[in-house]
């Protein structure tokens, strides 16, 4: 049964307990029970059911057959592996999404002591800073704040970053070839400022990535703060033994 709490809606509970018998208990493409069979399972309404469904369709943990019912989704489907591709765009192709970026600020900025040993510029030297929203099928997924040399990238415009994605146009418009791209990750919570551009509620569990790109000649060309959905990502990585 789902208990009453005021600091959560009944469906977000509800989309909670539904996610851990999906990870733990369910089968890929094993079937749920019905609408009412969760009502009286769980002591909801039934709009209460539709909303934790809808939810979890749009996570991905769901899907549904016209005049069938609604099925568990193979998760492995959905993992991103951190050993492959480091593209965002890549990444979502991979998996069968359609990928969308929305820019919400493109600006020339001044190096802090901070982002100068990041990126290891000079104190005060041109930065360009770039904040996107990152969107699979409509759903926003990851919240990112990028740094690039100024001095590498000179004539790069907004509208020319709308166009293509990034990593394209470090190779087909600026000959960097990026040789290696380091990234670290770890958990946290949801700020104010971050949860209403990921349509989640402040305090939210999320995934944090750093992730620092060099080139062809070992210079860093690309620092990115990445804030995203816990409820979207699902990150695997191989180690072989040598």
């Amino acid at each position: 049964m789902v208990r009453s709490n005021r600091k959560r809606p009944l469906y977000d509970q509800l989309v909670d307990l539904l996610k851990g018998k999906i990870e733990n208990e369910l089968e890929p493409d094993s079937m749920l029970p019905s609408e009412r069979d969760l009502v009286e399972q769980y002591g909801v309404s039934r709009t209460t059911v539709r909303q934790a469904l809808q939810e979890l369709e749009q996570m991905n943990y769901i899907y549904r057959r016209h005049g069938k019912g609604t099925f568990v989704s193979d998760l492995k489907n959905h993992t991103a592996n951190l050993s492959g591709a480091y593209s965002f765009t890549d990444q979502m192709k991979s998996l069968g999404r359609t990928p969308e970026t929305k820019i919400l600020l493109y600006r020339v900025v001044e190096a802090s002591k901070y982002f100068a040993d990041k990126l290891n510029v000079s104190l005060g030297e041109k930065l360009i800073k770039i904040k996107r929203l990152r969107l699979a099928d409509g759903v926003p997924m990851m919240l990112e704040r990028t740094y690039l040399p100024l001095k590498l990238f000179l004539s790069l415009t907004e509208e020319t970053l709308a166009k293509k994605p990034l990593y394209e146009i470090f190779s087909e418009d600026y000959g960097q070839i990026v040789k290696l791209a380091e990234e670290e990750f770890y958990a946290g919570i949801a700020r104010l400022n971050d949860s209403g551009f990921l349509g989640i509620h402040e305090g939210t569990p999320v995934l944090n990535l750093v992730r620092t790109t060099y080139n062809s000649k070992n210079e860093i060309i690309e620092y990115t703060l990445s804030v995203a959905r816990g409820d979207q990502f699902k990150y695997k990585t191989v180690h072989l033994r040598s």
